[in-house]
């Protein structure tokens, strides 16, 4: 993948963007950890790391006449465009924050779409393979993390802050942010794991049977040691996904039923381990009180999930018709419009359907959020349609996107950077095109 001097260049045409795509996930998976214990006086800057990234593979790309061209990729930019004007002109007014607001629309939707141009299934699988590996030290530290105190190194904040980086959990304990800035990483990193895992449980003939008992163990660990109630509901949604191809192929059922015989004895196993005991019951004392506030399941998903989604278009009649201007729902445009790490106050930036309609307007709004479904219900029919021949890889890695891709909170760098790269990783799962053998000539 990589060469061992810089004299030599490959005439692979997708080369040099698929090096940078590699760089991309490398850094989404470690960017925290280089501005919280690397290099903490430049942790303001590092939160912007990947885009110059993006910017070169598109650029890398784009000079090779790689960039695909539709419908969806056209509207955001144009979306993009539009909005730093907007901002500029009728909402906010500062520059900077409509350029980040905007580089979601014009920088990292595109680059979706590059990723599945330049990825072939091979590297879909390679990929797969490299982040079941990266799960097993993953949930070795957020172990760590989580039964060691806010104040110890394995838990320093941004910045070299000795207050921590852990997030509010249950029982005293906090969510661990693993090698990431905050919580909300672990949750995207595990979930996309589920996919992962889950499709090497249909196909057990092409991975490491040890590699695959280790990264399940990893996910069952990770699962109550997050604290994290989405992560619970994703994993189980997966599972459900990973049912339902293995029904349509009575030899997959002879296998997946043993696999969960002895999943729920691993559990059962676990559950002896003290260190395990306590997570999961502070992992159900955070579930129990939060499902008690919020009214239980059906308050979750119809207060939290639909309910905000319906505001997004109810508090619509109250704010101007091009909003506030792109970037302002975002902790970072917050923090440059007000000084204050925070969302701005009158966007709820949480939410993502209410930042994008508070950001960009009813008009645009209603655009960016209908692209986003629409994208998903085409993964939806081209995912089912390759589960038909026999093909689980897109539907495996399906309900990540469905659960992420329309209302992923992309006002924050890292959900969005997991959302860009496994929806790209989705499109490239559709790519038959074979890996071309790499080259080597003297530059």
């Amino acid at each position: 993948m990589f060469n061992k001097s810089n004299m030599f260049k490959s005439t692979d045409p997708t080369y040099y963007p698929k090096l940078g795509i590699w760089v991309f996930f490398y850094l989404l998976i470690f960017e925290g950890a280089l501005r919280r214990w690397v290099l903490p006086g430049l942790a303001t800057p590092l939160l912007l790391v990947r885009d110059p990234v993006a910017i070169w593979i598109i650029y890398k790309a784009w000079e090779k006449k790689l960039i695909p061209v539709n419908g969806y990729i056209v509207s955001m930019v144009i979306v993009g465009v539009v909005s730093m004007f907007t901002a500029v002109f009728f909402g906010h007014g500062n520059l900077f924050v409509a350029l980040y607001g905007s580089r979601i629309w014009l920088l990292y939707f595109p680059l979706m779409y590059v990723i599945g141009v330049i990825f072939t299934r091979e590297d879909v699988l390679l990929f797969a393979k490299r982040y079941m590996w990266l799960s097993i030290p993953m949930t070795v530290l957020i172990t760590l993390q989580f039964y060691s105190p806010q104040s110890a190194w394995v838990n320093r904040g941004v910045g070299g802050n000795t207050e921590g980086a852990g997030f509010s959990g249950a029982m005293g304990f906090f969510r661990p942010p693993g090698t990431f800035s905050f919580a909300s990483g672990v949750g995207s990193f595990y979930s996309a794991l589920a996919s992962f895992v889950f499709y090497y449980c249909l196909d057990t003939k092409n991975v490491n049977k040890k590699l695959l008992i280790a990264s399940i163990i990893s996910l069952l660990i990770a699962v109550p040691i997050s604290i994290i109630r989405g992560l619970f509901f994703q994993v189980g949604v997966t599972l459900v996904f990973m049912l339902l191809a293995a029904l349509r192929k009575p030899k997959l059922m002879a296998k997946v039923v043993p696999a969960l015989i002895a999943g729920f004895m691993l559990i059962i196993l676990l559950s002896q381990l003290p260190f395990f005991q306590t997570a999961t019951e502070a992992f159900t004392e955070r579930f129990t009180v939060a499902n008690e506030s919020e009214g239980g399941v059906e308050g979750v998903v119809g207060d939290r999930y639909l309910g905000g989604m319906i505001a997004a278009f109810t508090k619509a009649a109250e704010q101007p018709f091009w909003g506030y201007g792109s970037g302002m729902g975002t902790n970072v445009g917050g923090t440059l419009l007000t000084g204050k790490q925070s969302f701005y106050g009158v966007i709820n930036g949480e939410i993502e359907w209410q930042r994008v309609v508070g950001e960009l307007g009813l008009l645009m709004g209603v655009v960016v959020i209908f692209i986003r479904t629409v994208i998903c219900v085409q993964f939806f029919v081209d995912s089912y349609n390759k589960l038909n021949v026999n093909d689980f890889l897109p539907w495996m890695i399906l309900p990540f996107c469905l659960t992420n891709i329309p209302q992923g909170t992309w006002g924050i760098p890292t959900p969005l950077g997991f959302d860009i790269l496994i929806g790209g990783v989705m499109l490239a799962s559709f790519n038959i095109r074979k890996r071309v053998v790499t080259k080597v000539v003297y530059a």
